[in-house]
């Protein structure tokens, strides 16, 4: 059955969604903070000794991220090779969100170096077309920020989306309503947003390739195979607007993961369990900041052969107290470690809610649980004053003093104090506002 008939009327843009999305947005941080790198191939992720990001000119030459900077310069010898300076790329970041205001309050920032914004109804307040605002917004980011973004204009979150990827980097590519098949059919079913590796193989068996493919099956066959969310992106693609752009900041989460890559691979399993007591610490700290108790916790070994050895368990009571958890964690590490090299380790809380509507058990020692939930409070508020993870599990010691990469590779931001300013406290202002 084909359900073309819906596009004839989609000649033009009911709703006009915007979405940027910064071109090897870390790698391209560096080259904007400093000119004399740009044009060169450039990677991120030297204090790790893997790459976090590459620059196009790095990626030209066949480096990809998760490589070894070992195995990368192997590639190019005179690879420029940088730690990743979180704190100057979340400022770059505000940056471009501060710029897509300027154009309309309605931007919903999805992730550090993506971001959403609904333009529709603006043409009679510029004066001009929704390609025209859309590519004067794309332009003042990159002559503001000097790196460069990919835009995409259309009628939905999930068709913007598309969009921004088709062409990068630098691209500008927008599709109204009628074009969507044309962009669709040149869209595999993996580059659909929320259509994952599991969902692509399903569709597959049913003769499924590309995006067009995917609007023109049955919608009751699409809910039965993916569920509520396959319906909801099958409508999206098809110009429906049903993921509003959300212009406040997130406030919760349904889960909360902590992963860990550490070099070299490690066989001792001893260090490998701190690694992993130490994104359990991480996640926890995350938790507690948005006042989250979780109801499952699941880990994650990974090997050198990117092999997965995963169990959860589901909580009698949610918890974000790593002095509940710790005991519980370390069991399931004895449940799935096998001798052999690994090369990370994560943690996912899930099932959050809010500490508020958590129901207690009606024998809980209260008095017990008030003097236990104290301590995590203590802990957070001395790694305030001092330094995160300054406090922290005996057990999660070797994480902090063994196997880290090269930890004097710091980010030359950190390294370059304006007067007044100290390791923990500083202006935000990258470096290429600095004079020195």
């Amino acid at each position: 059955m084909c359900y073309d008939s819906q596009f004839s009327t989609l000649s033009s843009y009911p709703q006009a969604i915007v979405h940027i999305d910064a071109d090897a947005f870390f790698a391209s941080v560096e080259q904007a903070s400093h000119p004399q790198y740009k044009g060169k191939p450039l990677v991120t992720g030297g204090e790790r000794g893997i790459i976090a990001a590459a620059s196009y000119e790095a990626k030209a030459l066949g480096i990809k991220r998760g490589v070894s900077i070992f195995e990368a310069k192997k590639l190019c010898p005179k690879l420029i090779v940088l730690p990743t300076d979180y704190e100057t790329c979340s400022i770059y970041s505000k940056r471009i969100f501060e710029v897509m205001r300027r154009f309309t309050p309605i931007v919903e920032e999805y992730s550090i170096d993506e971001a959403f914004a609904d333009i529709t109804g603006l043409r009679r307040t510029y004066r001009c077309s929704y390609e025209e605002i859309a590519k004067r917004m794309k332009e003042d980011v990159e002559n503001t920020l000097g790196l460069t973004v990919s835009l995409g204009l259309s009628l939905s979150k999930s068709l913007a989306k598309i969009c921004s990827d088709f062409r990068k980097p630098s691209g500008l590519v927008c599709v109204r309503g009628k074009h969507i098949p044309i962009l669709l059919k040149h869209t595999p079913l993996s580059d659909i947003w929320g259509i994952g590796r599991n969902s692509t193989a399903l569709l597959q068996k049913y003769s499924l390739k590309t995006a067009n493919d995917y609007i023109n099956f049955d919608p009751i066959k699409i809910k039965k195979l993916l569920g509520k969310p396959g319906l909801e992106i099958w409508q999206e693609l098809r110009g429906e607007y049903v993921y509003k752009v959300n212009p406040v900041e997130k406030q919760s989460y349904d889960s909360i993961s902590k992963f860990r890559t550490f070099t070299p691979p490690q066989k001792n399993k001893s260090l490998i369990k701190a690694f992993l007591l130490r994104n359990l610490e991480s996640a926890c700290i995350k938790a507690r900041r948005y006042n989250l108790l979780a109801k499952e916790v699941y880990i994650t070994l990974r090997t050198q052969t990117f092999e997965h050895f995963s169990t959860g368990i589901r909580l009698s009571k949610g918890s974000s107290n790593p002095l509940e958890l710790n005991k519980i964690v370390s069991d399931m590490f004895e449940q799935v470690f096998v001798p052999t090299e690994y090369r990370a380790t994560g943690i996912v809380l899930s099932k959050l809610k809010t500490d508020d509507i958590i129901q207690m058990n009606l024998f809980d020692d209260l008095e017990k649980m008030e003097r236990l939930d104290r301590i995590p409070q203590v802990i957070d508020d001395l790694n305030a004053r001092f330094g995160k993870h300054k406090i922290h599990f005996a057990g999660s010691l070797q994480a902090s003093t063994q196997h880290q990469g090269n930890r004097s590779k710091i980010a030359e931001r950190k390294k370059t104090l304006i007067k007044g300013e100290n390791f923990r406290q500083r202006l935000k202002m990258p470096m290429k506002f600095i004079k020195v």
